[in-house]
């Protein structure tokens, strides 16, 4: 069968949908993977032949100005014309859409069509598509229990957030840290700020690194374009052994030679750690819709598998030594090994177990060849 999957805006929405088009696709069927026009689903897909990606026009809809309005109902309606289009084409069985304004035309058009249509929502509360995606849709798929409350409850199926297949690769510790040019006998940390908003996260641990060169650790920094030369240059400046790159396309390299992480608290992003039994101290980004990568971290924090730290306290200055609110907390982790180990089972404890099959599961139970 074809089964169309709506998953681009963000690695959060995008990485998801691609792990449930790989197991569509190990079952023998066709996916098409649509995507918006932004660079982040340009490179997260680039050599994906065994999909057929198609970029569909659209943004999302923020705030009130008219001019914005009318540019969303413009784009809105060229995606929609092209997606009934590639769906006279492809002639999909259901379609999947796993989050934002890349979902809504998507989902509609399936509709048109009369055939099963899906959203996933990865965080504790939902955006504002999903909740409007909910009214059309045969089910709704959700990363977090939490979630729940916010959609028709005869809808909703938890099957947690999917991971995509090559984080599950097997990775020799060892070699991975020689290829950082790291030494296997510091504790690791790895920071990373998402697709969007590492800002205020990048600032906060370079804020940090004075306090944090007795403490013997080391750091792999995904700090983005726009900061990847001044984290570097505080690395240097602190003598702090660092890897720094604006991006790393081997994450599963990184997640695995890590002891504790420093991370926004996007859904996907959490379901990694997760996986990879990481225990975290959470920076949400402030900016997040509805909050909800503050939420996100509350659920995480409430198991035992994170310490939450908002951006506010994060960066706030202060010119006392050994003051900056994140290094203490890193501090906090180091001095009890126990306490490491014990949060790192909790967060273990948080992966979804095979989210990406249960995903294809009820879709395939509801389509029809």
């Amino acid at each position: 069968m074809n089964f169309v999957i709506a998953a681009g805006g963000t690695g959060g929405h995008l990485f998801p949908g691609l792990a449930v088009g790989e197991v569509l696709r190990a079952r023998g069927h066709q996916v098409m993977i649509i995507v918006s026009e932004k660079e982040i689903d340009t490179v997260a897909t680039q050599g994906r032949s065994e999909f057929r990606i198609e970029k569909v026009p659209g943004i999302g809809l923020q705030g009130k100005n008219p001019l914005t309005l009318i540019k969303f109902v413009l784009k809105f309606a060229a995606g929609l014309r092209q997606c009934r289009a590639l769906f006279d084409d492809f002639q999909p069985q259901a379609v999947l859409g796993m989050g934002g304004f890349t979902s809504f035309a998507p989902i509609l058009a399936g509709r048109k069509r009369k055939i099963p249509t899906f959203v996933h929502d990865s965080n504790a509360i939902p955006g504002k598509a999903n909740k409007l995606n909910a009214r059309f849709c045969t089910a709704v798929l959700l990363g977090f229990e939490d979630c729940a409350q916010y959609f028709p409850k005869a809808k909703c199926i938890v099957t947690g957030t999917p991971v995509r297949s090559s984080l599950t690769r097997p990775i020799d510790r060892s070699c991975a840290l020689a290829g950082f040019g790291l030494d296997v006998s510091r504790k690791t940390l790895l920071v990373m700020g998402g697709s969007q908003g590492a800002r205020g996260l990048n600032r906060a641990v370079t804020d940090a690194l004075p306090a944090l060169k007795a403490s013997g650790l080391q750091v792999i920094h995904l700090a983005g374009k726009e900061d990847e030369a001044r984290v570097k240059a505080a690395y240097a400046a602190a003598g702090v052994p660092a890897y720094v790159a604006a991006f790393f396309h081997r994450m599963e390299e990184a997640y695995a030679v890590a002891d504790l992480a420093v991370a926004r608290s996007g859904a996907a992003s959490l379901t990694e750690l997760a996986h990879f039994k990481l225990p975290s101290i959470l920076i949400p980004y402030p900016f997040a819709a509805e909050d909800h990568q503050t939420l996100n971290a509350k659920v995480f924090e409430r198991d035992g598998a994170a310490v939450l730290l908002p951006e506010a306290i994060a960066t706030a200055s202060t010119n006392a030594p050994g003051a900056s609110p994140l290094a203490q907390k890193i501090q906090w982790f180091l001095d009890e090994p126990a306490r490491l180990s014990e949060m790192a089972a909790r967060s273990a404890a948080l992966a979804p177990r095979d989210a990406a099959g249960q995903v294809a599961d009820v879709i395939l139970a509801h389509a029809k060849p």
